[in-house]
């Protein structure tokens, strides 16, 4: 079916029961070089990344290709070296000081008319994406056709859990890959791949699941979002 939006993919790693970082939200760090190298392999596929302000916050950087070949193959199809990032946050809260803004990337923010305002004039973001509803919330599904307009035909989701919340409830998530970490996580309060308020089961999104891949003691599975039937 054709759409006027990027293809997305959500790209995580969550440990066996379910949860990205712990309950101090501390950066996970605990997947394996493989599962870094199939990250960096799915980043280096797309045209961007978009990300929310809590996972910026949490490590204070983002992945770059680094890996000679994939950069090779980005130059070949006439691509930057990198994927435009793309920050996004409703209270444009973020502190210019961390590394991320002085790493060689685009860097671009999607943002509401209040989160904007600390950013105007200055030159950390190439561009400032401003796209709001009615309820001064971020317009994720009005942002996604814009890029579209701008030449980005495919979406590297890498969290957190509440930005894909709100993209699976607007149904603009198209692919997951999750890896699951040989760990347990635990904590009622510790985010996990999809927070928000949650689906009821016959709402909630259902999945095809195209491949499982297992190195080592980590599962690496693809699923397809299946479209809803009323």
């Amino acid at each position: 079916m054709m759409q006027h939006r990027p293809h997305t993919t959500v790209v995580m790693a969550m440990s066996a029961d379910g949860k990205i970082a712990d309950v101090r939200r501390s950066p996970a760090r605990f997947g394996s070089l493989a599962d870094k190298a199939h990250l960096e392999k799915q980043v280096a596929a797309s045209d961007a990344i978009l990300f929310g302000a809590g996972t910026l916050r949490a490590y204070g950087t983002t992945l770059t290709v680094s890996h000679p070949q994939l950069l090779q193959q980005r130059t070949h199809l006439g691509k930057f070296a990198q994927p435009v990032h793309i920050v996004v946050t409703h209270s444009g809260k973020l502190n210019p000081e961390i590394h991320f803004f002085k790493q060689p990337v685009q860097r671009w923010l999607l943002t509401t008319t209040a989160g904007a305002l600390f950013w105007q004039g200055r030159t950390e973001f190439e561009q400032i994406l401003i796209f709001e509803t009615p309820t001064e919330k971020i317009d994720i599904f009005t942002a996604l056709q814009h890029l579209t307009n701008l030449g980005i035909t495919r979406i590297a989701v890498l969290g957190g859990g509440s930005l894909t919340a709100s993209m699976l409830e607007l149904n603009l998530i198209d692919e997951l890959w999750l890896t699951v970490c040989p760990l347990i996580l635990g904590g009622a309060s510790a985010p996990t791949p999809v927070d928000g308020i949650g689906f009821l089961p016959q709402l909630a999104p259902r999945l095809q699941l195209l491949e499982v891949q297992t190195f080592e003691q980590e599962v690496f599975l693809h699923y397809r979002l299946q479209p809803l039937i009323d």
